[in-house]
């Protein structure tokens, strides 16, 4: 069991770190991880003090040095306790939120994909009513609505609400590919029933695109709740977070850019490795995407070289 398991999973692994981008972005979310896991217990000072008598004598945030290695905001709090906690809360969001889309998405799509007619008519007309609405300002109003701003779990179900649509349409294609298989026809031809064609027929040919856009996903929900912390109805003070450091620093842009640039590189990063991890994850997974566009990219390049040399496909070059 464990021999098979491990010559499907190999030659995966394999294809991924021949990616060196991908490689990369996975250690910085792995460090990411473990810096945020072990906050608790990091010689860092408290994210959320004031160290007031450290500050220079006109109140200005303090420059990266050696009382403070990142500098310090406009109360003498350090900037680099504030980002590691800030990670904490980023990550937990980011994917809480993802897990909530994958799994409505999974079921809507799945169910949608699978029994077809008037149930994939049903919950696709609310999948496209749900897309209709502009992202942010439909996350504004839920907040609103239910007057829990800083609340994460709150943040992180807003923000599963809005993106579980792009899980489900992508479910339902594929499972629409997936039930005019031949090996699904045997299985209703045998009278399995549709949980159990479901459940061990199915759903294990979702698993790699649920990889994949379940690690993007969370880079999207990332970026998402760190811009309804910078709008100032997400995450609130004295709890760290990216998005509304960069917000607080705005205002000390010209006289500490580091309030703005070092929480503002750790957004863009993490949402970078992210994506970079799943890009190689699709590519890991899918081999034959990345030899279609290799091809495609080696026949435009013959052709160009062909052209170039006066040599057409099938041609011998003109003799003199």
């Amino acid at each position: 069991m464990e021999s098979r398991r491990d010559s499907t999973w190999l030659p995966i692994w394999y294809r991924f770190r021949r990616d060196r981008l991908a490689l990369c972005g996975g250690t910085f979310i792995i460090l990411l991880l473990l810096i945020a896991i072990l906050a608790p217990l990091l010689p860092i000072r408290d994210p959320n003090h004031g160290y007031y008598e450290l500050l220079p004598a006109d109140g200005r945030p303090l420059a990266p040095g050696a009382a403070f290695l990142l500098g310090s905001d406009a109360i003498g709090r350090d900037l680099l306790s504030r980002i590691i906690w800030g990670a904490r809360v980023s990550l937990f969001i980011g994917f809480v939120a993802n897990g909530l889309a994958l799994v409505v998405g999974l079921c809507v799509g799945i169910v949608a994909g699978y029994f077809g007619k008037w149930v994939d008519m049903l919950l696709m007309r609310l999948t496209d009513v749900m897309m209709a609405f502009p992202v942010l300002l439909f996350s504004i109003a839920l907040i609103a609505i239910l007057q829990r701003g800083g609340n994460v779990l709150v943040i992180a179900a807003v923000i599963a609400f809005i993106y579980w649509t792009a899980v489900a349409r992508i479910v339902r294609g594929q499972v629409l590919s997936l039930r005019e298989r031949e090996f699904i026809e045997a299985a209703r031809a045998g009278g399995g029933r549709p949980r159990h064609i479901l459940l061990r027929h199915v759903f294990p040919h979702l698993v790699p695109v649920l990889i994949v856009y379940g690690t993007i996903g969370i880079a999207t929900s990332i970026s998402t709740e760190s811009i309804l912390s910078f709008i100032g109805i997400g995450v609130q003070p004295p709890t760290a977070d990216w998005g509304k450091m960069v917000s607080d620093g705005q205002g000390y842009l010209f006289v500490a850019p580091w309030l703005v640039i070092f929480p503002g590189l750790m957004i863009l990063f993490t949402v970078l490795a992210f994506n970079l991890v799943g890009d190689g994850l699709r590519d890991a997974l899918d081999p034959r995407q990345r030899a279609l566009s290799r091809g495609v990219l080696g026949g435009v390049s013959a052709g160009g070289q062909a052209l170039a040399s006066g040599v057409g496909p099938g041609l011998e070059p003109e003799s003199a």
